[in-house]
Order: structure tokens, then C-alpha cells, then sequence
């Protein structure tokens, strides 16, 4: 019976959870104990080597704890972890391969810089996938500046897999991918204590079906660092359908969701967004976000302060929750940490609609904010609703420490706020982040720096009255309001215009119609 239907016995033995193969190398043939105290490091390189050298095949991790350093990738190769292995990252130094040197390091943090201090690396490959049910244990793993600091970094590779693992404590970063074409990850589970995915000078990356927990750095965070050794372009980049939060780490793996911890090293709320640099010499475009959950989290931020072009971005159907500072943060400026001569960058053609914001930290705003000489350009936000938590006053505004207040609040005032307190130091230099202006003018939008901005269809309210302006424009040029509402405490201009040409407002009351070809102050 069994000889008469070989096809169908050999379907029938393939339907098993791991389909076991003569090009299937199990690492305990290769001497791994899987016994969480046994170093394994050994065993599981001989078995990446021996499929290597048949030409490809996959590398089959049963259930168990693997104690292990560095796992050096193969082209050709496929790490399946079956559900209940444990990558556990060693916590013997020695363990893992040394950094290799990288002339460009001044450029990025010594983590960009360095792929083979890693739990698993890889460099110069094709076709490579990590997949299957386990988890990757990175407690041993650095999260600074020296050390292994990475779970998986793979460099100057193409046709690359990661798909349905999870990541325990990451170090530095979870993954680190740079200089990789044709990206794709999915159904991934990560929850850390920095990074969740970078995603350096990559092309055609596609992220999808994931939730990443990181509170205290960024959760998925596209870059163009210098670590190469010359600026790449990262683009056609999808990322859609997943979660990126800001929870305790560990309670996104175990179910819990906890939300003690109130702060990140940096002092602002908890991080865990999805964010266009800040790394940014190499450019940046053709990049879709769709589908994507923000919870107790950042909001979304595009910054270029080291020559970068962001140009076609497309952003829909986002949901956010608890947010602890800007839900939209598009920041072009001049820290330049690149090599001497490259030029300024640009932001252009941003499109960001089907956004529902609730609980965000009332103290920023949303930021679209160029420099003096260079615009942020083309920006179109449409159909989104922000509730902020609101409760604050321009006074609050002009009481803040010094180096946050410029001069334009007290000049010829003996100290008291004039009738226009809007001025924002500019802080062209600095590392991009919302809380850099320090608590801004406004409540619901502040502009500075832009040509050609339209917001269409917004709602902005507050959960308690607030009585800064809603909306902020200074430096701008081409400025249109269509059917944009916002809550407004008696007494408070909607709108005020500081330098502002070509203005115009339609249907949003009670602001009446208006266009106004040149103003140097306005409030509606």
C-alpha cells in the first residue's frame, strides 16, 4: 500500500510542524546540548558550516535552551527554530567575535558601526532566513556602546527572512539591518530595552504582522547612517499592520501589558514609535506606513539633520493611544554628523491621513519645523482627529527655564510677556526630538519653516481647556486650512500668523474665511 502512493506519503510526512529533510542539518547532531548551561556556540556553527558547504540547506533547532555567542550566518541557509527553543545569549564575553574596525565610526553610535560583536551576524549574503516558533534571549546582551549589543545583524546581504520568532532583550538593537535589499519581516514578536528594528540603507523592505515593544528607544526606525562607508538610499519600504508600544519590558511577551514605567533614559515619556531617523546622511523615499496601532508610546517622527532627502512618504490608517509627546514630529535640520561637505536635506511630498490620536501629551503639540533657509516642503495632513490632554497657559510657556524661552517673550516687558509670546528657539544643531523646543505656543500645531503645507478635514480638542493658540505659523509660506476644527477657550485666537505668506482658511468655523497674501501678524 505504502509503494503504490510514494507522492502522498511524502506530503503526509512534509504537513508535520517541521518538515525534516536530507538538507535539514538539527544542531544536535552536531553536538548541542540544548540544556541552557552547556555553551553551544560550537555545535551550532559546525552545523551552519556543514549545510554550507552542501551548497544551502536548513539549520533545525529542536526544543531547548541553547547557551551560545556569536552564530555566524550562510548564504544559502535557513535557521528554524521549533517552537520551545531558546536562543539564549551567553553572558562569557569571550563568547562572541570582536567588533571589526570601522574607519567611518564618528559618523553613527558605536552600535551602527560593529556587526560581528552580535548573537547572530551575518555579512555579504544571499538568501538567508531565521524562522519558526522560538525565542531569541538576549539578556546578556549590551544595550550601550561596547560589547555584543545586537540580537541579529546582518549587513550588505540580499534576499533576507526573518519571520515568526521572538526577541527577549535585544541589546542595542533587536535587529540591525544595513545595506539589505529585499528585506522581508514578518509575524515577529520583540520586546526589548532599545531599539526594536533598524533598518539602515535598506531597499525593498517589507515589514508587516509585527508588534514591537520598546520603551525605552525607538520600536521600528528606519536610518542612513555612514556606516558603509558611503551615504545609501533606503526605499520602497512597506510597514504595515503591527503594533509598536511603550509598555514595561517582558509584559508584551508575557501578556501583561504593564505600564509602570513612566519615563525613558532620556527622560521623555516612553518611546516605542515608529520614526524616519535620526541617523540621516543617506536619503530616504518611496515608503508606505499603513495599519499601525501607537500605544503609550511617541508618536510618529521624520527627521533629516544630516543631509538627508525624505521625499514620497505615505502614512494611512493609524490608531494612537496615550502618547507621550508629539503625535506627528517632521523636523528638518543642520546637526550635520556626516562627512564635511554634504549639504543641508529636504522633506518633501509627506502625506499623512486616517489618524485617530487620543490622550496625547499636551505640552508639544504636533511639530512641523524646518530651519532658516531651508523649508520643509509639501506636506498634506488630512482626515485626523487629536484629543490632547490640554491644562496648560501661555504663562507656563514663558516660565520656562531660559535656554527654552527666547528673548521675543520679554523684550521691552520688564519680564512679562508681550501680547505675542511665540518665538521658539530654532536649535538647529541639536539632536531632533519634540521636547527640544520645550513647551511650545500651542496646543494643537505648531509650524515654523515650511512652504507649502494643507491640512483638510482636522479635528483638535482637549480633554481640559487649554489657552495657548490652537494653531501656530511662523516663517511659513503657502498655508492652506480646509474644514479644520479646533476647540478654543474664550478669549484665545485660534490661529496666529508670525511671517506668513500666502495663508488662506475655509470652512472652519468660527474662524472666518480668509486669504491673506502677507502678514508679518495675524491672529484669527
Amino acid at each position: 500500500m505504502f509503494t503504490k502512493y510514494p507522492r502522498a506519503l511524502a506530503l503526509a510526512v512534509c504537513l508535520v510542524p517541521v518538515c525534516v529533510s536530507a538538507a535539514s542539518f538539527d544542531v544536535k547532531s552536531y553536538g548541542a546540548k540544548a540544556d541552557g548551561k552547556t555553551p553551544d556556540r560550537e555545535a551550532i556553527n559546525k552545523a551552519i558550516e556543514a549545510a554550507s558547504a552542501a551548497g544551502g540547506g536548513t539549520v533545525y533547532f529542536p526544543a531547548g535552551t541553547y547557551v551560545t555567542g556569536s552564530i555566524r550566518l550562510r548564504s544559502n541557509i535557513t535557521l528554524q527554530f521549533e517552537h520551545g527553543a531558546r536562543i539564549e545569549a551567553s553572558a562569557d564575553p569571550a563568547a562572541y567575535d570582536a567588533p571589526e574596525p570601522n574607519e567611518f565610526d564618528k559618523f553613527q553610535d558605536f552600535g551602527h558601526s560593529h556587526f560581528h560583536n552580535s548573537l547572530i551576524w551575518g555579512e555579504n549574503l544571499d538568501n538567508v532566513s531565521i524562522v519558526g516558533g522560538g525565542l531569541i534571549s538576549g539578556q546578556a546582551l549590551s544595550r550601550g556602546d561596547r560589547g555584543a549589543d545586537k540580537a541579529i545583524a546582518i549587513k550588505l546581504s540580499r534576499n533576507v527572512t526573518l519571520r515568526d520568532f521572538a526577541i527577549l532583550n535585544g541589546g542595542h538593537f533587536g535587529i540591525l539591518a544595513t545595506g539589505v535589499d529585499n528585506l522581508t519581516i514578518d509575524n515577529l514578536l520583540i520586546d526589548t530595552n532599545r531599539d526594536g528594528m533598524d533598518i539602515d540603507s535598506c531597499r525593498n523592505v517589507r515589514i508587516s504582522n509585527s508588534s514591537v515593544n520598546t520603551p525605552n528607544d525607538d520600536a521600528i526606525v528606519l536610518k542612513g547612517t555612514h556606516a558603509l562607508g558611503f551615504a545609501r538610499v533606503t526605499e520602497n519600504v512597506t510597514i504595515t499592520n503591527s503594533l509598536v508600544s511603550g509598555y514595561d519590558i517582558g509584559s508584551l511577551l508575557d501578556g501583561t501589558y504593564k505600564r509602570t514605567v513612566k519615563a525613558a533614559p532620556d527622560r521623555d515619556g516612553p518611546t516605542g514609535r515608529i520614526k524616519i531617523g535620526t541617523e540621516s546622511e543617506g536619503d530616504f523615499r518611496n515608503i508606505s506606513i499603513s495599519n499601525i496601532v501607537f500605544d503609550r508610546s511617541r508618536g510618529l517622527a521624520f527627521e533629516s539633520v544630516d543631509g538627508a532627502n525624505i521625499e514620497d512618504v505615505v502614512v494611512s490608517n493609524i490608531t494612537m493611544r496615550q502618547i507621550s509627546n508629539a503625535p506627528f514630529f517632521i523636523r528638518l535640520g543642520s546637526r550635520m554628523r556626516a562627512p564635511e561637505g554634504v549639504a543641508i536635506g529636504s522633506i518633501k511630498r509627506i502625506s499623512i491621513s486616517n489618524v485617530n490620536v487620543y490622550d496625547a501629551d499636551p505640552r508639544y503639540g504636533s511639530i512641523i519645523s524646518g530651519i532658516p533657509g531651508h523649508d520643509v516642503e509639501d506636506i498634506k495632513l488630512s482626515d485626523i482627529r487629536i484629543v490632547y490632554r490640554g491644562g496648560l497657559t501661555l504663562d507656563q510657556v514663558a516660565k520656562q527655564p531660559a535656554d527654552l524661552v527666547n528673548t521675543f517673550f520679554f523684550r521691552a516687558t520688564g519680564g512679562v510677556p508681550p501680547r505675542e509670546p511665540y518665538a521658539t528657539p530654532e536649535r538647529e544643531k541639536e539632536y531632533p526630538e519634540p521636547s527640544m523646543f520645550g513647551m511650545l505656543p500651542a496646543w494643537g500645531f505648531f509650524i515654523r519653516h515650511t512652504n507649502g503645507v494643507e491640512l483638510s478635514n482636522i479635528d483638535i480638542s482637549y480633554m481640559k481647556e487649554d489657552t495657548r493658540p490652537a494653531i501656530v505659523l511662523d516663517q511659513v509660506k503657502s498655508a492652506d486650512f480646509q474644514h479644520v476644527k479646533a476647540e478654543k477657550a474664550s478669549g484665545v485666537p485660534t490661529f496666529v500668523l508670525q511671517n506668513v505668506e500666502g495663508f488662506s482658511v475655509n470652512r472652519s468655523a468660527p474662524v472666518a474665511d480668509a486669504t491673506l497674501a502677507k502678514t508679518d501678524h495675524k491672529e484669527f
